[in-house]
């Protein structure tokens, strides 16, 4: 049996018979569309959340102590409560963290609060995310400046009312001007503006740049519950062999400057970035392995779609089987006759759910917040499902016609 004659005969069928041919293989197609797609922007969610979202909002190599877990999931009231109760986070104790530290690292502070910007010319930016830091996390979030300076040091330890613009807030407030030297006002206090951050994007349809950075003990500090209390100390290890061996420490030197029991518990809590988003791992995972079930649903009803088709076309080409028989074709020919073609009728289903799948997710990538990824190795898994949908189908069919009698199969009308 020649295989090009039978791809031949498969196209040819789906382009005599379109209706019938698109039926049979829209099972195929939205099964491997729909692993093109959802797989796609799961592990773009993947990449982005483990990558990019790490490093952007934790920073590489980085502790994160803060009040209360930063990722909260089915908290009872109780344990809402008793978090609510908690103390809260002092600079103090940052200190206390950089002085008993025994591996390089870098100790930052950072409080956030939301608030209007106003420009000395009048021009408001609403809803801008207002971080109050340390020089330090300059380094660890690793802010830079595409126009003017960071604040120095000495800036930062006087509190000194300096202000670096994100590129949003700087478009929004000096449209075409240098804002550089320019004054604004966060809540009614002046800020001189001494930089402007180079731009960051969005995460997952938000944007980074909505953001302004002023000094950890600027005025901007009489806002919070307490002045000398901060929103979370961040600590990044120069080496990230130290990471685990900073932890240990981190802990050991606020529960001592807590003064806690060796029995109770902590009411802190200290994270890495991995378990911080140890959730999206939980999600991913189920999402991965419930896939296959819901592909594998879509694949069967178009693997029984098409050995019906090819059940039907047995029957009409019965006088053809028997043809080929009597001229000397063998039961292995006639199996991998109708093998090859109903393989080649799923394949084509799966190159058009992959095109599909494909356009869909550059749709998705496009048009929404949501990353989305085509990996080729999801690509060449779907086409191998759709033919695997169809050789299987093809099976029962091609047996049925490889048993025929000869002389029946000519006498058939």
């Amino acid at each position: 049996m020649d295989f090009r004659e039978g791809i031949r005969l498969a196209l040819l069928q789906i382009h005599q018979e379109k209706l019938k041919s698109f039926f049979s293989l829209l099972g195929v197609v939205i099964g491997v569309m729909f692993l093109v797609v959802v797989v796609s922007v799961v592990e773009g969610l993947d990449r982005y959340i483990t990558e990019d979202f790490a490093e952007q909002i934790f920073g590489v190599n980085t502790i994160q102590v803060l009040r209360t877990p930063s990722v909260q999931m089915a908290v009872t009231a109780s344990q809402r409560r008793e978090w609510q109760r908690r103390p809260r986070l002092k600079r103090e104790e940052a200190e206390t963290i950089r002085r008993t530290l025994s591996v390089p690292a870098r100790v930052g502070v950072e409080s956030n609060l939301m608030a209007d910007i106003r420009s000395s010319a009048g021009v408001r930016a609403d809803g801008v995310r207002v971080s109050a830091i340390s020089e330090e996390i300059l380094e660890i979030r690793t802010f830079r400046t595409t126009h003017g300076r960071p604040f120095s040091p000495q800036e930062a330890a006087r509190g000194i009312p300096v202000a670096i613009l994100g590129s949003r807030v700087a478009e929004t407030l000096y449209e075409g001007e240098d804002p550089l030297g320019q004054r604004i006002r966060i809540r009614g206090f002046p800020f001189r503006v001494v930089g402007v951050l180079e731009e960051q994007g969005t995460l997952l349809g938000m944007s980074l740049d909505n953001l302004v950075l002023v000094p950890a003990s600027s005025p901007i500090t009489r806002f919070l519950a307490d002045s000398r209390a901060v929103g979370n100390i961040a600590i990044q290890t120069l080496d990230p062999g130290d990471l685990r061996i900073a932890m240990s420490e981190v802990e050991v030197a606020i529960r001592l400057h807590r003064g806690l029991r060796p029995g109770d518990s902590n009411d802190f809590e200290v994270e890495t970035s991995e378990e911080s988003l140890a959730f999206w791992d939980r999600i991913s995972t189920i999402l991965f392995l419930a896939l296959p079930g819901l592909v594998g649903i879509s694949l069967v009803v178009g693997g029984i779609v098409i050995m019906n088709i090819m059940l039907m076309s047995v029957t009409e080409r019965t006088r053809e089987i028997g043809v080929r028989m009597a001229i000397g074709a063998r039961r292995r020919d006639i199996i991998n006759q109708f093998l090859v073609e109903s393989a080649t009728l799923s394949g084509f289903g799966a190159i058009l759910g992959v095109g599909v799948g494909i356009g869909l997710t550059w749709a998705v990538r496009t048009f929404t917040p949501l990353p989305a990824a085509v990996a080729p190795h999801w690509i060449a898994l779907g086409m191998f499902l759709g033919l695997a949908v169809g050789i299987i189908a093809g099976v029962y069919p091609a047996l049925q016609a490889s048993r025929m009698d000869p002389v029946e199969a000519l006498r058939y009308e």
